[in-house]
């Protein structure tokens, strides 16, 4: 695998508010660039920026106020090249010692431009963060098209969900009666009997209108009888006839009457009352299949939402195997739903001191070439958070070139107004104590 590139050491004068600075960092681990404020810490990151960045990262006011000299900026790496920017046009100069002719491009190839301007990233959407850190794991793609297909799915689930609610919803506030037949009561059969009845009860009409005929047949033959009477001499045989029609009159009146007096009605009320309440009772049983109906398609919607849950848990499934199985380039990272994920914590809910940690080891890790990152602010961090930070940096053979609003010991070197003032002698970083009880566990282990 080939080394990576460092800083060897750097010289730098008039770049904004830089007067003249000469700084050798440490090939691993953290150099700090310290002062008070206003003192030009960050010009000197955003000279090495400058440096080895191209005309891209030049400053808008690169030449220091009030001065008549030129900005000049000299770089030396660990590859051996020598980058110099001088003179009015502070034309770029990279020199090669093979020989080799060479300029930005040859730089482009083992400098991560992020490197040189970490708050691009930080400042990017928490979708590029993830992105970009997908990208460094080799899962982006792949995984991207698991959430899409997850998104899609869900939010058709959703929609089903949605609907099946407002159908079992409308399906149980309607009216539902449970004495109801399944199916519509046809009227026809009871029109029949009805019918029946009625044309046997014509038929006893007729029969009681018959004894009214009799009766008056009787009257009128009595009648005649008596005339015939009376012409007994003359009409004997007509009498004697008229007797006997009288006498089997009677007997017809007898057998009629005592067929009429057996006679009963049927009475047709109930089923009158049956045929009337068919309409009600058919709107009942219409208004259940109703109900059964919209039931019966929240049931089918349930089962779909179902089914897509279980479709959606496999592809999540898929997903956590796929980022379980993909090497982070730190422990505790990892991408859920489009977002980077650091200890548990989402970007925007992570402390400064862990923004700075996630973004510094994604971007060593996009140009692995680049053996170096410039972290500008590192004041956010406590001193024992500094301490794991510079443990880490060296654990991963990674020089971090920062500032940091301080003059203590923790500083390689300090700025004051535009000039560099090394320490006498840089205090070692110190090691965790083993005699505190509740050690804890350093975040920037691998």
């Amino acid at each position: 695998m080939t080394e990576s590139v460092k800083i060897n050491s750097l010289e730098l004068e008039n770049v904004k508010r830089v007067k003249a600075v000469k700084l050798e960092p440490a090939q691993s681990g953290l150099t700090i660039v310290g002062g008070r404020n206003g003192q030009g810490k960050t010009s000197v990151l955003d000279a090495i920026s400058w440096a080895l960045g191209g005309n891209r990262k030049k400053p808008s006011q690169p030449h220091r106020e009030g001065s008549v000299t030129d900005p000049y900026l000299h770089v030396e790496l660990t590859n051996g090249l020598i980058v110099e920017r001088k003179g009015k046009t502070s034309a770029l100069k990279v020199i090669d010692p093979a020989g080799n002719k060479s300029g930005q491009n040859l730089l482009d190839q083992f400098i991560e431009a992020l490197a040189l301007d970490l708050p691009k990233f930080m400042e990017s959407s928490s979708s590029e963060k993830a992105k970009t850190l997908l990208q460094i794991i080799g899962v982006g793609d792949y995984l991207f098209e698991l959430e899409a297909k997850e998104e899609k799915l869900f939010n058709q689930r959703t929609s089903i969900g949605q609907m099946e609610r407002q159908k079992r919803g409308a399906a149980e506030e309607m009216e539902f009666y449970p004495d109801a037949p399944d199916t519509p009561v046809s009227a026809a059969e009871l029109i029949q009997q009805q019918q029946e009845i009625l044309a046997r009860n014509g038929e006893n009409q007729r029969k009681r209108e018959r004894v009214n005929d009799i009766e008056a047949a009787l009257a009128n033959t009595e009648h005649d009888a008596q005339a015939l009477a009376d012409r007994i001499s003359e009409l004997g045989e007509q009498l004697s006839q008229k007797n006997a029609d009288i006498e089997k009159l009677h007997e017809e009146l007898a057998t009629a009457k005592k067929s009429a007096a057996a006679l009963q009605d049927e009475s047709t009320s109930e089923i009158e009352a049956s045929i009337a309440a068919i309409d009600e009772t058919n709107a009942k049983v219409r208004t259940n299949a109703a109900r059964a109906m919209a039931m019966k398609d929240a049931d089918e919607l349930k089962e779909q939402y179902e089914d897509l849950t279980r479709e959606i848990e496999g592809i999540r499934s898929d997903k956590m195997k796929l980022l379980a199985d993909a090497k982070f380039p730190l422990d505790g990272l990892t991408v859920k739903m489009g977002e980077l994920i650091y200890n548990g914590n989402a970007w925007d809910c992570m402390s400064g001191s862990d923004q700075l940690r996630v973004a510094t080891a994604i971007v060593r890790a996009l140009k692995p070439e680049c053996g170096f990152v410039l972290v500008d602010k590192l004041e956010q961090f406590d001193p024992q958070t500094l301490q794991e930070f510079g443990a880490w940096a060296e654990s991963q053979d990674l020089q971090i070139i920062g500032t940091r609003v301080s003059t203590g010991d923790e500083c390689s070197i300090v700025i004051e107004d535009g000039y560099s003032s090394a320490q006498a002698a840089p205090t070692p970083t110190p090691q965790p104590t083993t005699e505190q009880p509740n050690e804890e566990v350093n975040p920037w282990q691998m």
